[in-house]
């Protein structure tokens, strides 16, 4: 009796090697998450951090303050020094009660839009700084 005749196998294919990624955000992470645990444990380098963002808001706070000081503070002592000043009218009103009445409103809001944008600024220079690699 003859055998069967069996099918030849094909030849087997070595398998590709598989490719390993390195990608170097892993590696850079860990300034990163030294930076963070010094901030959420309070050591010294957190603290100083943490104080570097505290000081630069209040500088922020406290020129804003000298502009609104100086730009409505100001006007009274204009109209005191330039009587003259206080007599003139725009449209039938006088002008300290346009600048002092209605001038003022725009005023506080463009210096607290200014406020809004510079201190979100400062946060963000912060958050930067922080999670800046290689730290």
């Amino acid at each position: 009796m003859a055998a069967p005749t069996d099918p030849v196998p094909a030849p087997r294919r070595p398998e590709p090697s598989r490719r390993t990624r390195i990608v170097l955000a892993e590696v850079s992470r860990r300034g990163v998450d030294r930076t963070r645990s010094e901030l959420t444990e309070q050591t010294r380098v957190g603290e100083a951090l943490v104080r570097g963002l505290v000081r630069a808001q209040l500088a922020l706070a406290l020129r804003l303050t000298v502009v609104v000081l100086v730009g409505l503070g100001g006007l009274p002592w204009l109209f005191a020094i330039a009587p003259t000043v206080s007599r003139v009218t725009v449209l039938g009103i006088n002008l300290p009660w346009l600048l002092l009445g209605v001038a003022a409103f725009p005023f506080l809001v463009a210096v607290g839009w200014a406020y809004v944008r510079l201190a979100e600024r400062n946060e963000q220079d912060f958050t930067d700084l922080v999670q800046r690699p290689g730290r």
